[in-house]
């Protein structure tokens, strides 16, 4: 009987972790290998000096992400001011305020695309052109295409295929996450997986009562190559640029991802 029990335990364990590892339903905890998409999906990345700190172009992303995600665009005005400074382009910052509906909705998205606007518009008027950056150098598929290009991009990020009660419960919201999220928007490969991640994980940062999320989103960073070191520099730029609630709760989330990934060992 103990047995049967623990096997049980066990099961429901792996689904709620894989359910994590899109939105955070419970505890982290995917185990397949990860090296193939940390070197397929951070070639664009520009090169650091140090692999182990964060560019300054990475680091200003955080508090972009951050303020859009809250709403506070007095600040956000000054993060992405700083962010363009520090070697963004304005289409990545277009992409991350993009992405940002995903995980804030709508009005923060458009607000936050709305002061980008004036921001790029207001340097231009003090003789500040900024490059415009790429767009994305592929065409993404329709269909019954996209919904397998996206299933494909959610289990590189998570390290494992994603399902389990939730998505049998209401399937919809499965197809509109393997569909929409990871095909559509992470189809673009105009801003890498890497800025996509530090980013959400800015975003959640910012938001109360999405902790299980944050801790998920810490373990699909080191899916796509962000290192420890480097995700521990990102809650200190929380602290620095953002404030302490934000930066507590990445820090709680990162801890809590680095201790599960322990006891696995």
């Amino acid at each position: 009987m103990k047995s049967t029990a623990d096997g049980k335990r066990l099961r429901a364990r792996w689904h709620i972790g894989a359910l994590a590892l899109v939105f955070g339903i419970g505890v982290a905890s995917a185990h397949a290998s990860t090296t193939e998409s940390s070197l397929m999906y951070t070639a664009a990345m520009p090169p650091s000096a140090d692999a182990s700190m964060l560019t300054a172009r990475q680091r200003a992303i955080v508090p972009i992400a951050a303020f859009a995600s809250a709403g506070d665009i007095g600040a956000l005005n000054q993060a992405l001011n700083d962010g363009l400074d520090d070697g963004l382009t304005v289409n990545e910052a277009k992409e991350i305020l993009v992405q940002l509906y995903a995980y804030a909705g709508f009005p923060r998205s458009l607000n936050a695309l709305g002061e980008l606007m004036k921001v790029v518009d207001a340097r231009r008027a003090r003789g500040v052109h900024d490059p415009a950056g790429n767009l994305p150098g592929n065409t993404a598929p329709t269909g019954d295409a996209l919904l397998k290009a996206g299933t494909a991009n959610q289990t590189r990020l998570a390290g494992a295929p994603v399902k389990g009660p939730l998505f049998e419960f209401a399937p919809a919201i499965d197809t509109y996450l393997k569909a929409h999220l990871f095909g559509d928007i992470f189809e673009r490969d105009n801003l890498d997986w890497q800025s996509r991640e530090l980013a959400t994980i800015g975003m959640l940062s910012a938001l109360p009562g999405v902790e299980s999320q944050l801790q998920a989103h810490m373990r699909i960073g080191m899916n796509v190559g962000l290192g420890a070191g480097q995700l521990r520099e990102l809650t200190q730029v929380l602290a620095d640029r953002v404030g302490t609630d934000a930066a507590l709760r990445a820090r709680s989330a990162l801890e809590a991802q680095l201790a599960s990934m322990a006891g696995r060992q």
